[in-house]
């Protein structure tokens, strides 16, 4: 039986890095070829990282992930690995690419041909698309090269033209990034091609954060009847390895077919011989992830890149004793390690004593610093400044608002202080009715759980616990309503509606699109609806000077949903159309 062994690596790069990364990818190929595997593939634009975005318009950058692939050739004798890499031809055109090497030599190059450009994704502004499909022929097997998008296009020219050169094996190199449920999604459209080609699809995708994108990685192999016989485990850096048992071939026919219809596949050289392997243990399917596992696991890994690609060393936390905080500084322990989190407390006289130990309780539960630094005092003198210029009357929100922002300059000034990175603690669900303040609790380089909806911060709070087997966020914590504790005994439902129906409004109005009439028709209150949609256009010009955060859900704002912040197009119904 005629067997090609293949590694897929998932590569945590450092977008730029190029000397890291080559590093990195070197590492990987003496793994593959101490395993005797006949190729290697790498992620999409591995070599650079991704996504470049308006790096690529410096003819410096893509010039110099060319060279980059030059200091990779040394390491291909007796391996043929594929590498993502920005390409540049003859013309001055960028192209997402995938380069063929092998015993020390480029041997082909592939150009992406079906590129996105919806979502998180802008490649039309920086590549030229691929005219023609590329098959290599590696151990008498023909092997397809796809790069991510392409095989998400069903029966494009990828794929078609995988299926003409009569490829057994279709490797797709990818940065697809995450959302809850996302793999289920690539499983189910790796195998569907399978079936469609016939062929096995081995599928590579990057791992790790780049601002506010997560890439979880996930290696996928499904052989040509369209079951799934291998799956990497995702959020750390892996290589998974396989051997692929090929169909017998008539050596004379299958080399006339080659070089009569399809003159166009490039013959890489290999010195390894399938009949002389030692055996491998075959890479099992790894466990489906809860919805609530893979979450966490995704908002850690993506503050943990942010904040060690950008060079912190330690983060700041202000720890109101509420559910946000709490999770936060949970994230960031298991992202950063607990000496690396600091927390700070700011009380005011609206702070109950309940949210004050819990606050205290929390830092102790996490063996992390803990400052404390009361705002009563500063708020005085504030209000005996600001006296005449306020004019006379009860003060109303500019009191509650100046509360939260005195809160933000005492982080920021810690901050500048010891070079610390201040994370901000607000979820979706406030960042997207503008339940929040700028310059205040708004104030920070990195907000975790800006895309994780309230009703999900509750779920993830419990699994907190859960995971480690002992209340490490504190119960009172979880279940006392939620306040701002800007005013007397304010909470959050006096301003919105409880938060499961929020969310569900927030849900089909941001990411699925759907319009005030198309939800009140689905049963929905109007005036809570309307309500809510008015507080959601209104404070686009606040999420617009938002700090960056994870993303985890399919749409979230900013990279994804990307606003008008002057329109008037939400202040009209179809009847007053």
């Amino acid at each position: 039986m005629n067997i090609l062994r293949i590694s897929l690596s998932q590569i945590n790069p450092i977008l730029g890095d190029f000397k890291g990364n080559i590093s990195k990818i070197a590492d990987s190929i003496r793994q593959a070829k101490e395993l005797e595997s006949d190729i290697i593939a790498f992620p999409e634009l591995a070599l650079c990282g991704y996504p470049p975005e308006d790096l690529l318009l410096r003819p410096s950058f893509p010039n110099d992930s060319l060279r980059a692939i030059d200091h990779l050739l040394p390491f291909t004798k007796d391996i043929c690995a594929i590498v993502g890499y920005a390409r540049v031809d003859d013309n001055g055109l960028v192209h997402n690419s995938a380069a063929v090497i092998s015993d020390g030599n480029l041997q082909a190059y592939y150009d992406k041909i079906e590129l996105p450009n919806y979502g998180v994704f802008d490649e039309k502004r920086y590549f030229t698309q691929g005219s023609k499909p590329l098959a290599i022929k590696l151990n008498d097997t023909i092997i397809a090269v796809t790069i991510c998008e392409d095989i998400w296009v069903s029966e494009g020219v990828p794929e078609k033209g995988a299926i003409k050169n009569g490829a057994e094996i279709i490797v797709n190199i990818s940065a697809s990034p995450f959302h809850a449920g996302k793999i289920e999604i690539r499983e189910s459209l790796v195998c569907g091609l399978a079936r469609r080609s016939k062929a096995y699809v081995c599928y590579t995708n990057l791992l790790g954060g780049q601002d506010e994108l997560v890439f979880d990685g996930g290696a996928i192999v499904a052989n040509p009847d369209g079951t799934m016989i291998c799956s990497s485990p995702r959020f750390d850096e892996n290589i998974v390895t396989i051997d692929l048992p090929l169909r017998e071939k008539d050596e004379s026919k299958h080399s006339t077919v080659v070089a009569s219809q399809h003159p166009g596949i490039v013959i890489v050289p290999s010195k390894i011989k399938s009949d002389t392997k030692r055996n491998i243990n075959q890479c099992p399917i790894c466990a489906k992830m809860e919805k609530v596992d893979e979450i966490y696991k995704a908002i850690v890994l993506g503050t943990r890149d942010y904040i060690t690609k950008n060079g912190f060393k330690k983060v700041l936390i202000g720890l109101s004793g509420g559910i946000d905080s709490a999770l936060t500084a949970c994230i960031a322990v298991d992202a950063f390690g607990k000496e690396n989190v600091i927390g700070v407390t700011m009380p005011s006289e609206f702070t109950s004593d309940g949210t004050l130990s819990d606050a205290e309780k929390l830092a102790e539960n996490l063996d992390i610093k803990l400052y404390k630094v009361p705002i009563s005092e500063i708020l005085g003198s504030y209000y005996s400044e600001l006296g005449e210029s306020l004019g006379p009357g009860k003060s109303g929100l500019e009191k509650e608002n100046l509360q939260a922002r005195i809160r933000g300059n005492i982080l920021m000034a810690l901050s500048n202080k010891f070079g610390w990175l201040v994370l901000t603690t607000g979820n979706k669900s406030e960042t997207a009715v503008g339940y929040c303040t700028l310059y205040g609790d708004m104030a920070g380089g990195f907000a975790v759980i800006k895309d994780v909806p309230k009703t999900m911060v509750y779920k993830l709070s419990y699994y907190v616990n859960e995971k480690i087997g002992r209340e490490l966020i504190p119960v009172s914590t979880i279940e006392r309503p939620p306040t701002a504790e800007l005013r007397p005994d304010q909470k959050d439902e006096d301003s919105l509606p409880p938060y499961p129906l929020l969310d569900s409004i927030i849900h089909l109005y941001v990411e699925d699109d759907k319009s005030k009439e198309d939800i009140i028709a689905a049963g929905y209150d109007s005036d809570v609806v309307n309500d809510v949609i008015r507080m959601i256009d209104l404070s686009e010009y606040k999420r617009r000077q938002a700090p960056p955060g994870v993303k985890i859900t399919p749409k979230a704002f900013g990279r994804d949903r990307r606003m008008p912040i002057t329109n008037k197009y939400g202040m009209f119904s179809k009847e007053g159309f």
